[in-house]
């Protein structure tokens, strides 16, 4: 049992972070933090407190384990759980078709197979306590009692953030019923398979049965049909990153595998009402500056591989799910498809983007920032109405982590006036939006506004740059890894 789920663990864990505790606190009073200026007392301590806990130094097991342990439902939410069922290798056979098409190079990835989907309806319950639980009714029952408060036409399809190996859609009900909260919609959130057992691209195959099955719900679902214009798709960090990657496979299908057949009708491929995203992970291989020069506001540690050495994957605890036989250097993906656009979206040329819905991104003054903001320029530059909003200062997911703050209020608010506006068709596909960044300051003490063009100081060119010099290094040290793995493995025979 992991040492936060009991309250002598917990209790063990604070008491070691006291002097952290003490010294974060001491330095931000006489004002001498490096963060003085950009963070409060809350945000820096909840930074520092966060970062003193992801030292993951258990086996990968434990940890994916300890950070989907459900916690029951109560408070002001309505969870209905529900199982999507597997329809026909067709939705596999899309993502493939999708894969290959967009492909340069030599690339390899496991084929996952279909599977059912797990998922749970969440929406905002009205009149309750953060301790009331919900009633020992049906899941029908429940998604009844949802139905009536989340009465908008609207749905948001959600996946949830955890580096695409940890988290759960219980792990994020709190944030979730705040979206329903502000926005009146129903959200779908899903349990897609998680790496490093189902890698690359067993996550992207869930997140297109879920979409399918709210457009054509299979027999015996709780829903009735939801058009395509009536979806938002929206996630947080790896959930942001495929929200990204299930819109490119979608724009990508539209042209090479217009038709699906599922659960035995051919659904038409179409397209989202938009795509809201807080701190979406776009570059698997860490490449961009930000992960450097933003770090001291972020509870998400820079690299510290140095790039003239062999690079090696996380050094963990073996267990019976990492490392994989052959290893690899990445829970999620082969080191050859990093660059892949539908694993990481900033490698896609920007005319992947061409004829996408609206999309809105929310970030902090955090790690991930740089490459958002190269896939908000080049989606700006194909003609895609993008909304982005920097907070000063603000660490990865804030919002999320936040929620009753002044800037997770905020988030929140914008997150919601986006994804309705979305839905009524006020922000259409093909609207020119001005192309700025929203920078809010500190505390919410004003606001202004940088172009997209100017907001990382990198060209596409030395951005593609960066990519490959990394990407290199790791499938570099991929294939050293695995050579090592055979002489081990010829030397026991």
């Amino acid at each position: 049992m992991s040492k936060l789920d009991n309250p002598i663990g917990l209790l063990k864990e604070i008491l070691l972070r006291v002097p952290l505790i003490l010294k974060t606190i001491f330095l931000h009073a006489i004002r001498l933090s490096a963060v003085t200026g950009k963070q409060d007392m809350r945000t820096e301590l909840t930074v520092a407190v966060i970062r003193s806990f992801l030292a993951f130094k258990s086996p990968i097991g434990k940890q994916q384990k300890d950070s989907i342990r459900d916690p029951g439902v109560k408070g002001p939410m309505w969870v209905s759980k529900v199982t999507l069922p597997r329809p026909e290798d067709d939705i596999q056979d899309a993502v493939i078709k999708a894969i290959e098409d967009l492909k340069v190079g030599d690339v390899t990835y496991h084929i996952p197979g279909v599977a059912p989907v797990e998922a749970e309806w969440t929406g905002y319950r009205s009149g309750v306590d953060k301790n009331t639980p919900q009633p020992d009714i049906s899941e029908e029952e429940k998604y009844e009692e949802l139905r009536k408060e989340s009465k908008e036409d609207m749905v948001i399809l959600y996946f949830h953030g955890g580096i695409y190996f940890l988290m759960d859609p219980c792990t994020h009900r709190p944030a979730v019923a705040q979206l329903s909260k502000r926005t009146g919609a129903r959200i779908l959130s899903v349990r897609y398979r998680l790496a490093p057992q189902n890698p690359f691209p067993a996550a992207l195959v869930d997140a297109l049965v879920a979409y399918f099955s709210l457009i054509s719900p299979p027999p015996g679902s709780l829903h009735e049909p939801v058009p395509p214009n009536k979806i938002v798709f929206a996630g947080d960090s790896a959930g942001g990153n495929l929200c990204l990657v299930l819109l490119q496979a979608l724009l990508t299908l539209r042209h090479v595998y217009p038709t699906i057949r599922f659960h035995g009708r051919d659904i038409p491929v179409e397209l989202p009402a938009g795509v809201a995203l807080s701190s979406p992970w776009c570059d698997m291989t860490r490449s961009m500056p930000s992960v450097h020069h933003n770090s001291i506001y972020d509870y998400i540690a820079p690299p510290t591989q140095d790039p003239a050495s062999i690079y090696r994957p996380l050094v963990v605890p073996e267990d019976d799910i990492w490392p994989v036989k052959p290893p690899r250097i990445d829970l999620y993906a082969n080191a050859n498809a990093l660059l892949h656009p539908l694993v990481s979206p900033i490698a896609g040329c920007k005319e992947i983007w061409k004829d996408a819905p609206p999309v809105y991104i929310a970030m902090g003054e955090e790690s991930l920032s740089d490459e958002g903001l190269v896939v908000a320029r080049k989606m700006h530059e194909a003609g895609v109405p993008v909304v982005v909003e920097q907070f000063e200062g603000m660490p990865h997911c804030f919002g999320l982590i936040m929620i009753g703050t002044p800037s997770g209020r905020r988030f929140y608010d914008g997150t919601a006036e986006f994804c309705r506006d979305a839905v009524a068709g006020k922000i259409p596909a093909g609207t020119s939006l001005s192309g700025d960044v929203t920078y809010i300051k500190y505390k919410l003490q004003g606001t202004h506004y940088i172009p997209l063009k100017n907001a990382v100081p990198l060209t596409d060119e030395e951005v593609d740059e960066r990519l490959r010099s990394s990407a290199q290094w790791r499938l570099e040290g991929e294939k050293e890894l695995q050579r090592e793995w055979l002489q081990n493995l010829k030397a026991k025979l």
